[in-house]
């Protein structure tokens, strides 16, 4: 009970996420008035709305008052700021409505930015992956986590790390934004399933660990405690890791579907036309 009365409020984190919200939104409602009531489906809007809800859930509710003294509610924290609110961010498509809802001139300086040797760089799958998983390996497996739990300004830094790393590694799946690189449905699929071992065996080496990995939840907890509590984490990593990359998959193949049945429509309606055109010479020329 006494957790549930740990609501933070830390005002620099709620006024960006409040900030985020309306410039999405208004931005959103900018596109509709200049398209004719036509914008971006309203599912995007909703999807990058609940981004914003996953990052205050992870960094201003109870969760972030207890991960000094608990692993796996650390670990809940993570997966909200690595593999929740990053897809539903990345879905929401910011950057295109950000582009979309800009004067032509306007845009020219973003479009260059994201066309950059260094946005290529970071935006292209096969770095993305290393990249997100170097950050989930190296953070859970050297001094920084604990120093996260002894520094303010290290855990901060470790957050936004996370939901940095997060973002890249979503953009190749989800492939709403206009980035510089973009993956087929068959390599987003593959991309997702080498994503799985990775998570697992993160988990797996957490869950097997035969001491307390960071000292300062010893501390807090005593040594039996700490490493039950992080046997618990690494179970939170192992299968939870799993049950976010599958609705993922399944977002895929879906996707994939989809744009296979509208590319069909596409070309019947081409074959329709070639044909109206054929019967149409044909009745001129008799």
């Amino acid at each position: 009970m006494r957790m549930l009365g740990d609501w933070l409020g830390e005002p620099a984190v709620l006024l960006g996420l409040v900030a985020a919200g309306a410039l999405y939104v208004g931005a959103d409602g900018r596109v509709r008035r200049e398209r004719g009531g036509r914008g971006f489906p309203r599912s995007r809007r909703w999807a990058f709305l609940g981004g914003l809800v996953a990052i205050f859930a992870a960094l201003e509710s109870p969760i972030d008052a207890a991960v000094a003294t608990s692993f796996w509610v650390h670990m809940v924290q993570h997966l909200l700021l690595s593999m929740v609110a990053p897809p539903l961010l990345v879905f929401g498509a910011p950057v295109a409505l950000t582009l979309a809802s800009l004067p032509t001139e306007s845009r020219r300086p973003l479009v260059s930015v994201l066309h950059s040797g260094p946005a290529r760089l970071v935006s292209s799958p096969v770095v993305a992956w290393a990249l997100f998983f170097g950050v989930m390996w190296g953070s859970h497996f050297s001094g920084l986590y604990d120093a996260s739990l002894r520094n303010a300004g290290v855990h901060a830094g470790e957050h936004l790390g996370y939901l940095a790393a997060g973002l890249l590694f979503w953009m190749p799946v989800v492939g709403r934004d206009a980035v510089p690189s973009r993956l087929s449905y068959p390599a987003r699929i593959l991309y997702l399933f080498l994503a799985m071992p990775a998570m697992a065996f993160l988990g797996l080496a957490i869950f097997s660990a035969d001491h307390v990995l960071y000292p300062t939840y010893a501390a807090a907890e005593g040594a039996g405690a700490a490493l039950a509590d992080q046997r618990i984490a690494g179970a939170i990593m192992w299968t939870g890791g799993m049950f976010l990359i599958v609705p993922a998959l399944a977002f895929v193949l879906f996707d994939w579907m989809r744009a296979d049945e509208l590319e069909g429509r596409r070309v019947d309606a081409l074959l329709v036309r070639e044909r109206a055109r054929a019967g149409a010479a044909r009745g001129s020329d008799a």
